[in-house]
């Protein structure tokens, strides 16, 4: 049963529910890392609500979240970043899916997905964005 699940590598239960996690970690990381460059004001405000508000920041800070939600989903660059880095993104993936178990073996990949991301342009304004580092 574990091994139809996770390819036929023979992995346990506990190890495939490791490794997804650690799949998860990966890119929620490069997630986060595009975030942050694009939607920093939003993510330090609901982060600041969040530990302003310890028992009740789900209701507290509802807005605040929807804010960074909204910024994720509209804003131009991550629009385009989406667009034109999905190949490097799908094999940074499927990386992952191929070491579930030695996810380091992925860096080269998202490191290519976050140099793509370095260079996106929007064409409609000409001209390169200005990537301010993290």
């Amino acid at each position: 049963m574990c091994c139809a699940f996770n390819g036929g590598r023979g992995l346990s239960s506990k190890q495939t529910v490791w490794s997804w996690s650690v799949q998860r970690e990966s890119k929620m990381q490069a997630a986060m890392e595009i975030t942050a460059k694009y939607c920093r004001k939003e993510m330090e405000d609901y982060g600041m609500c969040v530990a302003s508000n310890p028992s009740s920041w789900q209701q507290d800070c509802h807005q605040l979240k929807v804010k960074v939600a909204h910024c994720t989903s509209s804003h131009p660059v991550i629009q385009k970043i989406r667009s034109d880095c999905s190949e490097p993104f799908s094999a940074f993936e499927q990386c992952l899916k191929l070491n579930q178990t030695s996810v380091g073996n992925c860096s080269e990949h998202i490191s290519k997905f976050l140099a793509c991301a370095e260079t996106v342009k929007l064409s409609s304004l000409g001209e390169p964005i200005a990537v301010p580092h993290v």
